[in-house]
């Protein structure tokens, strides 16, 4: 409870070597309350907790009835663990003085100590109820912190929330609610909060920037976006607002304003993984891939263990057709994550582009053996089984398919597909008529398969019945 930690050296050791005559009983020398304290605090900060009880005891021998000295008494046997004897000298204090709020947060930490969270919480509330200003505040940031410790999150909020009701332009309030705000969802009630500071407070660039944060997690994007760009007219150099900007400006799919307000961060603070791989995003939306390349690269050289900038490089590579240089990207991000299912079904698409079937078919088999439940993992499986011509292995993977994904029709169109391979006609229309009952938008994924089939005139008549049947 040290409340001068950077009092002078020569004066403590003065101070020390008075204490130590008067201790020794060498020296009839009067040391002044607040040297008493001082001494106590030294020994309290090294941790020298008996030195510290010893001298609060003789303090209080020549100043029995001093709250401050009582109260430094509880605070070492607080630090001592011993309970008990540090709230029987509390109760001593509020006798004497049950204003100084020390008092309260001596007994709050006693009571947490003790792990009895409701008592420490009614004697922090009682103390809101007792104290205004600073020390009302004060209080409520300890309550805070207590809910925080027990996880009683939305109580964290109502505490910050009464502070800047008391105090609207607490830095430290405004920090902290911002992230109570998103982890609560209280938005509406943090919106409405930062309106009425920012009507008597409207160059206060945190709370703009909390109002902000609030219209993004109601996914009101161009109202966050006009409010970081007020709190930016106040502190050009805010980077966190160009940062949350940026991610309102790709929710919006505005790309270009992404870009710049991204590359703003990157002005203001240090370099940094992620915005280097926002901006790559941004610029593999708008079709730059070698811009995206550039900076998901970027991204890489600060942090070579993240298997998914190596992926995302290879997707830029993947859109240019650029199958070997994208392959290559992968069995890098594979080395990192070896059964992560995006990696391995790109590079199978990869290997299938390339001609290289065999390998493809084991990429897209790790995917379904991880996940098999992933339908994209076993359409691409399938779909590579049967270019290939490997018509009955693909039979089987197709009535694996069904049973895993619980008969999406999808499969039974590729069902129905291999089947007609294999020459099996007539189970053939009778898989195809059944996909077009569960889900006649698909059709599209059974000629992409095949799309001779429309040659078929079987297929060209139930493709016709089902088009009757659903005008009437």
């Amino acid at each position: 409870m040290n409340t001068d930690p950077y009092y002078d050296k020569d004066t403590i050791k003065e101070l020390l070597k008075q204490y130590e005559n008067l201790r020794n009983g060498k020296s009839a020398i009067f040391l002044e309350e607040d040297a008493f304290e001082k001494i106590i605090d030294y020994y309290d900060d090294l941790e020298e907790f008996s030195k510290a009880l010893e001298a609060s005891d003789i303090s209080l021998e020549y100043f029995p009835y001093s709250s401050a000295l009582l109260l430094r008494k509880a605070d070492v046997l607080l630090s001592s663990r011993k309970y008990e004897e540090a709230l029987e000298i509390l109760e001593k204090v509020e006798l004497l003085d049950a204003t100084d709020i020390n008092l309260y947060i001596l007994k709050t930490d006693i009571f947490l100590a003790l792990d009895q969270q409701e008592k420490a919480v009614e004697i922090l509330e009682q103390a809101v109820r007792q104290f205004e200003g600073e020390e009302k505040i004060e209080l409520l940031f300890e309550l805070a912190d207590v809910y925080d410790d027990y996880e009683e999150f939305e109580k964290v909020f109502d505490c910050l929330y009464m502070i800047l009701q008391e105090e609207p332009t607490s830095e430290e309030a405004l920090y902290k609610i911002c992230f109570w705000t998103d982890f609560t969802g209280r938005n509406e009630e943090s919106i409405r909060l930062h309106l009425a500071i920012i009507e008597d407070y409207p160059f206060n660039e945190l709370a703009w920037f909390n109002l902000a944060a609030a219209y993004q997690g109601l996914k009101l994007y161009e109202k966050a976006i006009d409010a970081y760009q007020y709190a930016l007219a106040i502190d050009e150099k805010f980077d966190y607002a160009y940062r949350n900007m940026g991610d309102a400006y790709i929710r919006l799919r505005k790309y270009k304003e992404a870009i710049e307000s991204l590359e703003k961060v990157l002005e203001l603070s240090k370099p940094e993984e992620l915005i280097y791989e926002a901006i790559g995003h941004c610029y593999e939306k708008l079709k730059n891939f070698a811009q995206a390349r550039f900076h998901y690269r970027k991204a890489s050289h600060l942090n070579g263990e993240n298997g998914r900038i190596f992926y995302k490089i290879a997707t830029t590579y993947f859109h240019e057709g650029q199958w070997a240089s994208a392959a290559k990207q992968l069995e890098t991000a594979l080395k990192i994550n070896r059964l992560h299912t995006d990696f391995n079904l790109l590079m199978g698409e990869c290997k299938l582009h390339l001609g290289q079937l065999k390998e493809a078919v084991v990429y897209f088999s790790t995917v379904v053996r991880v996940k098999p439940k992933s339908k994209a993992g076993w359409e691409a499986l399938i779909r590579c089984l049967y270019g290939a011509e490997y018509y009955t292995e693909a039979h089987e993977q197709v009535l694996a398919a069904l049973e895993h994904t619980g008969n999406k029709p999808l499969f039974i169109y590729y069902l129905s597909a291999v089947l007609f391979a294999l020459g099996k006609t007539k189970e053939a229309i009778l898989q195809l008529e059944k996909a077009m009952e569960a889900s006649p938008r698909l059709l599209n994924k059974l000629i992409a398969l095949n799309p001779g089939i429309l040659q078929n005139t079987q297929v060209v008549d139930v493709i016709a019945r089902n088009k009757r049947s659903r005008k009437k």
